[in-house]
């Protein structure tokens, strides 16, 4: 059980913890436990980046798709 609550958060989440641990060759784990031990010191602040980032990288995944079409 689980198993599976995580791997619907993997899933469905924006992946920008991902994206980081890969541009900057940091752990995944490290990243996201910055991201929570800081959203508690910070009030949630760290949150409102993480959904702001999410939304880049998800824009910037629509341009990619809309620019790789066959011409």
């Amino acid at each position: 059980m689980l198993q599976r609550i995580i791997t619907f958060f993997e899933r469905y989440s924006f992946g920008v913890c991902t994206y980081l641990g890969e541009r900057f060759n940091i752990s995944i784990s490290k990243i996201r436990l910055f991201f929570i031990y800081s959203s508690f010191l910070a009030v949630g602040f760290p949150l409102i980046v993480y959904f702001f980032a999410g939304i880049v990288l998800d824009f910037r995944k629509y341009i990619k798709r809309k620019h790789t079409g066959v011409y």
